[in-house]
């Protein structure tokens, strides 16, 4: 009976792994990281939503390409912390990125947004501790 226990046991094993497969390794990221703020003694509501995004922001006149991009819920008070990864395969040295934040309430009303180019990773710009200021709409 243990002669084809055994034999079976292994075969069981080999498909199992087999089956699993290799997986694919991680695509490598870069992140950019710093703090969203405004000038403005208001706090956010409660249901405040932080959208931060990484841009192509060399092309005019057509919609920009987001290379990466982090919602934060429950943001907190500013300044508020960001980290935005991004593809690095995907970058162009000679293209100028640029991040970007947008704060809404719960029902997605626009509360502030960023009204300013702040260029990051090519060109000599950073890619650690930038500030994106953002301006209050409709005040």
């Amino acid at each position: 009976m243990y002669r084809f226990t055994l034999p079976i046991f292994i075969l069981v094993t080999m498909i199992l792994i087999a089956a699993c497969g290799v997986p694919e390794p991680p695509i490598a990221a870069d992140c950019v990281t710093g703090d969203v703020v405004y000038r403005q003694k208001i706090a956010l509501p409660e249901d405040a939503v932080v959208q931060v995004q990484i841009i192509n922001a060399s092309l005019m006149d057509a919609p920009a390409e987001v290379l990466g991009e982090q919602i934060i819920t429950e943001p907190g008070q500013v300044p508020i912390p960001y980290e935005v990864c991004y593809d690095p395969s995907e970058i162009n040295e000679n293209l100028m990125y640029s991040v970007s934040a947008r704060i809404t309430n719960g029902s997605g009303d626009l509360l502030f947004i960023s009204d300013t180019v702040t260029p990051v990773i090519t060109n000599g710009n950073p890619t650690e501790d930038v500030l994106i200021n953002v301006i209050q709409v409709g005040a």
